[in-house]
């Protein structure tokens, strides 16, 4: 829970210019911080927002999991989540998240900025645009939004620059698989997803960076490797208990980073990259402000 926050209605007028989709050890020191409850058409966000300020930088936090770490990865309400960052004028979003290591080189402790992700997700409702008639009676129109390069650009160059300048060399580049959980994998599909040469696995990836990029946000991905994956080495396999001793021991590390790749980003009115443009200017049903 956040020390001195302010509980807010939904009609209690609050903004941010970026998000930060994470647990609460990113932000529960921050002072001054407003909680504000967002109602979206896609049911309730896992949690309130959190906005506080950083570097001058207006920060809205979302509980990826929900501030008790109540909802696993396959019951999280991504659409909701992203629409209401959205909604409280965010345009850019940083997405940390655990990962296991599906390589030797990246241990405990390695921090990869991917490029490129991977869906083994079975069950996730993962577009906005599905033709489905939302509650108000408005029915999304199909949209094709094509993900190739799925994580901002701009962001991605930002937090390399971040974790360089706190002495913490980032991996740059690769790909994070995403499985549904909450489950870890077995060995052998493990031994598969290093064969097939992608270089982290987790579980919250994604549909979080595709329905960014449906709403024309930046999303950038850090992942903090906390184990090295069951087909990756001998011992036992990965543990719960392991995996998070290892996020703890590197929370105060990866907070630092995230709070100076917020103040390095540009600001809302100066994106430029292919995110902004995702929609290629289609009428897509929805009141995308």
């Amino acid at each position: 829970m956040v020390n001195n926050a302010t509980a807010a209605s939904a009609e209690t007028p609050a903004s941010a210019e970026i998000g930060v989709i994470g647990g609460s050890g990113l932000y529960s020191f921050l002072d001054d911080v407003t909680e504000v409850r967002v109602d979206t058409p896609y049911g309730p966000p896992s949690d309130s927002l959190f906005i506080g300020e950083i570097a001058g930088r207006r920060v809205a936090f979302l509980p990826r999991h929900g501030r008790g770490h109540h909802l696993p990865p396959h019951r999280i309400n991504y659409r909701a989540n992203l629409w209401a960052l959205r909604s409280v004028g965010v345009r850019q979003v940083l997405g940390p998240c655990a990962v296991g290591g599906l390589r030797p080189e990246y241990g405990p402790g390695t921090l990869l900025v991917p490029d490129q992700f991977v869906d083994r997700t079975k069950g996730r409702a993962q577009t906005y645009f599905d033709g489905e008639p939302l509650p108000d009676g408005v029915v999304p129109h199909v949209v094709h939004v094509s993900p190739a390069d799925p994580y901002c650009p701009v962001g991605r160059e930002v937090a390399l620059s971040a974790a360089r300048g706190r002495e913490w060399e980032p991996v740059d580049g690769g790909t994070l698989v995403v499985i549904e959980g909450p489950r870890f994998s077995t060995r052998a599909e493990s031994r598969w997803h290093a064969s097939m040469g992608w270089s982290v696995v987790g579980m919250t990836g994604h549909p979080e960076a595709v329905l960014a990029r449906e709403l024309e946000l930046c999303y950038t991905s850090l992942a903090l490797v906390t184990d090295l994956d069951a087909g990756t080495e001998t011992g036992e396999g990965v543990s719960h208990s392991d995996v998070l001793k290892v996020f703890a021991a590197n929370v105060d590390r990866l907070r630092t980073v995230l709070f100076d790749v917020v103040a390095g980003l540009p600001n809302t009115e100066a994106r430029d990259c292919l995110c902004t443009q995702a929609l290629g200017g289609w009428e897509t049903g929805l009141a995308l402000e």
